[in-house]
């Protein structure tokens, strides 16, 4: 197994990362692709993750015959495996007479039943990130030895049903198997401590260049939308992963003036509900403090109960408009958040906005709205005077 070399720094720790199920597949399907192509298997390939960094994997268990060939590639977790280490993660591509890539999921990878997810019900549990992977990765494959035509790649993980029942996904309606996930393509360590630890670094790091005015979100999604949808400036960020509390935390201690928290509504809501770790080991209560909300801004018993059967915040949104329900709820969720956070900060500033990928923009924090115009692109010198 190819063991990938990219580590991260934490403290005095050194963390070897991994890659992602969404990496392997992609590997995989390429493998696969250039046996179809050429009429043998390469021992192993290498592709540039979203998050560029470039992985070569082992192409594992080949097999081919009559117009199809297909291998695997080992998920690799890095220091902090996860319950899908060392799965194997086959993909089997088959030329077909439709133009495109047609992706979809067999043995072990699981099928979508609930709406709100990222796939819709009925699809393969096989993210965004992940299939324009596998796309990009056959379609390379295809140009570097001038084929037309289209194609058909099935991913599978034999031991998926058991993996599944080690993760979320019955909960959240994915049945049979496990997601393929990743959106940057890596693994990096998910250990609290080193988590915590890194977030403290760069806030230490910002504050010794001077900043006094921070932007913090728990991950990429938070970045992604302050960046290209919010445009913020991006010189003054931080990322805290579930850990917003110990982030407050540290960043009152290191002498920040304020600190704005962006981050998706699914996330925040949990510390609206007064969960400042928002690690789904560690708090959840998303429907319980929706449906709580929307009972005080006049939601009747049957909007409570199809609010409580939601299964994410993005599906819960439309039952709100049509209620004309969405922006005093939203309102309300706003004021709990804002509470919480400034009893978190004490003296500091602190505002949120949350947000869903799929609606926009959906509340912000009494208050927000100045801390937003202190990040907003163009304002660089308001960050360390």
């Amino acid at each position: 197994m190819a063991k990938l070399e990219h580590y991260i720094t934490v403290g005095k720790k050194r963390l070897r990362c991994g890659y992602t199920t969404g990496t392997c597949a992609a590997a995989a399907a390429r493998g696969a692709a250039e046996a179809l192509l050429t009429g043998r298997f390469p021992p192993a390939v290498t592709l540039t993750t979203p998050a560029g960094i470039a992985v070569t994997a082992d192409l594992l268990h080949t097999a081919a015959g009559p117009g199809w060939a297909a291998c695997a590639v080992e998920k690799d977790g890095g220091d902090d495996p996860d319950a899908t280490d060392g799965a194997l993660i086959f993909a089997r591509v088959e030329r077909r007479a439709a133009a495109g890539v047609a992706i979809d999921g067999g043995e072990g990878v699981g099928r979508v039943t609930k709406p709100g997810l990222d796939q819709p019900v009925g699809a393969a549990a096989i993210n965004s990130t992940p299939r324009r992977m596998i796309r990009e990765q056959v379609e390379a494959a295809a140009r570097a030895h001038g084929c037309a035509g289209g194609w058909s790649v099935v991913i599978s993980v034999p031991a998926g049903a058991a993996l599944a029942k080690k993760t979320f996904n019955p909960r959240l309606g994915i049945v049979g198997g496990i997601s393929v996930l990743g959106t940057g393509g890596i693994v990096r360590p998910m250990s609290e401590e080193a988590l915590m630890e890194t977030t403290g670094a760069e806030l230490s790091t910002l504050r010794s260049a001077g900043r006094r005015h921070v932007l913090v979100t728990p991950g990429n999604y938070g970045e992604d939308f302050s960046r290209d949808v919010l445009h913020l400036d991006l010189g003054s960020w931080a990322m805290c992963s579930n850990y917003i509390g110990d982030a407050i935390d540290r960043a009152a201690v290191l002498g920040f003036e304020s600190f704005l928290l962006v981050g998706h509504l699914g996330k925040l809501i949990k510390v609206a509900g007064g969960a400042m770790n928002t690690h789904s080991r560690t708090a959840d209560g998303r429907r319980e403090t929706l449906c709580a909300h929307a009972a005080l801004c006049g939601a009747d018993r049957e909007l409570v109960e199809r609010l409580f059967g939601c299964l994410t915040t993005d599906e819960a949104v439309p039952l709100l408009d049509e209620a004309g329900l969405r922006g005093a709820v939203m309102a309300s969720l706003g004021a709990a958040l804002g509470e919480n956070l400034r009893r978190r900060a004490g003296e500091m500033r602190i505002g949120a906005l949350f947000f869903s990928n799929r609606f926009g923009i959906l509340g912000t924090t009494p208050g927000a709205e100045e801390l937003l115009a202190i990040h907003s692109a163009g304002t660089k010198e308001k960050f360390a005077q």
